[in-house]
């Protein structure tokens, strides 16, 4: 059986799907679906969304609020909570009272001596090839994350997934893009040195990268300079 969704929850992941498709920058995408989660998931008072790093250290890419960012941070220092686990062993992973007892029992130690949390949720986030992050709840009231809590953030941790994947690969096509323009000045730049100085391709691409050498400069500014001053001069 799916889970029932409030409506107020189905509201808010149509305004999240707007958000996502107008083109909005992911991290302003990733910092509404951190603050609304709080809203929608019942029990939720702070929430993160965490990408474990080569080090094993959890870094936070967006949170509902500094106690949420804190999480993440002891996380990584006890080694071991509900966002780690949820990638590491790719499955949910849920503590709704770790005063009275924690599959983590040196994260909960930390937490409850640092913050006023006291039941969490981890979720692993499937998107593009990394699938190294998580969608991380946290409560401060013993007991308040349910079962309906878990249902509600599961659709919401798949929807952050499908949110995640569609800022790569705009990330990727704007990269792409940025490389083909890059690529194109370098083509005219290459043109215009080997009309200028009577030398083959080879030859003018060697001068060019000779001048970013010796200024420092990228490859691809040198270029836009060159071409920019030969449509200045013949202007």
């Amino acid at each position: 059986m799916s889970p029932s969704i409030p409506l107020e929850a189905t509201e808010a992941f149509a305004s999240l799907a707007e958000l996502v498709y107008s083109g909005a920058d992911h991290q302003e995408v990733l910092d509404t679906i951190c603050r609304r989660a709080v809203d929608i998931i019942p029990g939720a008072d702070h929430v993160s969304i965490a990408t474990l790093g080569k080090d094993q250290a959890l870094i936070s890419r967006a949170a509902s609020d500094d106690v949420a960012s804190l999480m993440d941070r002891l996380e990584t220092e006890a080694g071991e909570g509900p966002c780690l686990d949820s990638i590491v062993e790719e499955s949910f992973q849920r503590d709704d009272d770790i005063t009275s007892f924690s599959t983590w029992p040196a994260l909960a130690e930390l937490t409850i001596g640092r913050t006023p949390v006291r039941g969490m949720i981890g979720y692993r986030l499937q998107h593009g090839t990394d699938g190294r992050s998580a969608l991380n709840v946290f409560s401060d009231t013993p007991g308040a994350l349910t079962s309906e809590s878990a249902d509600i953030g599961a659709v919401l941790a798949a929807f952050t997934s499908i949110a995640l994947t569609a800022a790569e690969r705009q990330a990727d096509v704007e990269n792409l893009r940025r490389g083909l323009d890059s690529n194109r000045e370098i083509g005219k730049a290459v043109g215009l040195i080997m009309a200028a100085h009577d030398v083959d391709a080879d030859q003018a691409f060697d001068i060019l990268r000779s001048a970013s050498s010796r200024t420092n400069t990228k490859l691809a500014a040198i270029a836009e300079k060159i071409t920019g001053s030969h449509g200045r001069s013949t202007s």
